[in-house]
């Protein structure tokens, strides 16, 4: 039998009700730092086929990697790469059945992304 009451209820979750959880914002984030880690394979196989074409090819590709764009893009690209691998070891953790409970979860959150900018960094002062 069809409900007649469904037009007077709130969609499911309402925004009004709904609030941001760390676990949701690190898991919209694993999700966009891995398609923007293409992004930045992408240069890099450009770069390379760049090199092997010709030198006009390679001062072109080279000219845009390294432009402040680009290095602000490659820059971007190292830290979703750590991001992206340390949400990786937070999700084999999760898997072996350890630090579900949500207190846990958080910590490893926090961890992830303070993780992340840490190695970035030191990543930026070695290199």
């Amino acid at each position: 039998m069809a409900d007649v009451n469904r037009g007077n209820r709130p969609l499911s979750p309402h925004m009004s009700i709904w609030k941001w959880q760390l676990n949701s914002i690190t898991s919209i984030l694993t999700r966009i730092t891995g398609n923007a880690l293409l992004i930045g394979a992408l240069l890099v196989v450009w770069w390379f086929i760049a090199a092997a074409t010709g030198p006009e090819a390679f001062a072109v590709a080279d000219g845009v990697i390294t432009s402040w764009f680009g290095k602000l893009v490659m820059l971007g690209s190292l830290w979703a790469l750590w991001y992206h691998s340390l949400a990786g070891l937070r999700h084999l953790i999760w898997d072996s059945g350890r630090m579900l409970e949500m207190a846990d979860a958080d910590r490893l959150g926090w961890i992830v992304v303070g993780g992340s900018v840490l190695l970035t960094v030191l990543t930026v002062a070695i290199l």
